[in-house]
């Protein structure tokens, strides 16, 4: 199969007559209240012109959906449970059927059983570690999957963002959460491979540590912001989720079209110091 050549619309996006997200049409996972990442970064991409739908799952997604209200422009919340499979191909025609393609993806699920964070390393069972990694890693080549096809249809290339945390963070007290994202991180270098053909691109954003719903429930997160506070050579804020939001936009737009394969770093060059 030949690569696919990628050039700039017409237009420039960012301009006052056409804003960054401009017609891209986005899928979001993993807005929960408006304390996740999640739900900075889909209110960041309507202030900036894109179409977002959300997804949510069971009784989650009463909440997802209240949040939605909150957003500029409520987005409709549609079912997705990453532990099943058929949700996947449903979520697809869904897609299919309201879009016909889909422009960008924001991956910003995690989960993590109790055990992995309080049980001594060397005694956490597998099948725990088997739950996170399905639900926190495999979670995202089974979305690329089933959204492959509808983002080949992208007029400008479709964008495929992860959400992880900053190496720096995950050494800390991840625990077997640290491997998990580090396979993540091999996972989106793999997926850039795959489906760079397609023209579609896989990066992945790692940030410092923030006080939202999940990171609030890790083990150590007062010592974790204060060493980053401390020492990151721009300083560090915990509970500026917009310092997130933005760079995720940058990587879902057009600007980005000829980057994929990358972790970029949002943690105010904390991971440059030793």
């Amino acid at each position: 199969m030949a690569t696919r050549s990628l050039t700039a619309p017409e237009g420039v996006p960012g301009s006052a007559e056409r804003p960054l997200l401009a017609d891209r049409r986005i899928v979001v996972t993993g807005v929960l209240t408006n304390r996740s990442l999640a739900y900075h970064a889909a209110e960041r991409m309507q202030q900036l012109g894109a179409e977002i739908v959300l997804t949510s799952f069971k009784r989650q997604r009463r909440i997802t959906e209240r949040a939605a209200q909150t957003l500029p422009d409520p987005p409709d919340v549609l079912e997705l449970d990453v532990l099943e499979p058929s949700d996947f191909s449903a979520l697809t025609d869904e897609l299919r059927s309201r879009w016909g393609c889909v422009d960008g993806v924001l991956h910003s699920i995690a989960f993590a059983p109790p055990e992995l964070f309080n049980e001594p390393f060397m005694e956490v069972p597998y099948e725990s570690v088997d739950v996170a990694m399905r639900a926190s890693t495999y979670s995202m080549h089974a979305l690329v999957a089933a959204l492959l096809p509808l983002m080949r249809e992208s007029p400008g290339g479709a964008s495929v963002v992860g959400l992880t945390a900053a190496q720096r963070a995950r050494m800390h007290s991840y625990a077997w959460m640290a491997v998990v994202k580090s396979a993540l991180a091999g996972l989106v270098r793999q997926l850039a491979v795959q489906c760079g053909r397609d023209g579609t691109r896989v990066n992945l954003l790692a940030a410092g540590p923030l006080r939202t719903n999940a990171g609030s429930a890790i083990p150590g997160l007062d010592d974790l912001a204060e060493d980053f506070r401390e020492r990151a050579p721009l300083g560090w804020d915990d509970r500026n989720f917009s310092a997130i939001a933005e760079p995720t936009c940058f990587l879902l737009s057009e600007y980005s079209r000829l980057i994929t394969g990358e972790v970029l770093n949002v943690d105010g060059g904390r991971h440059v110091v030793l």
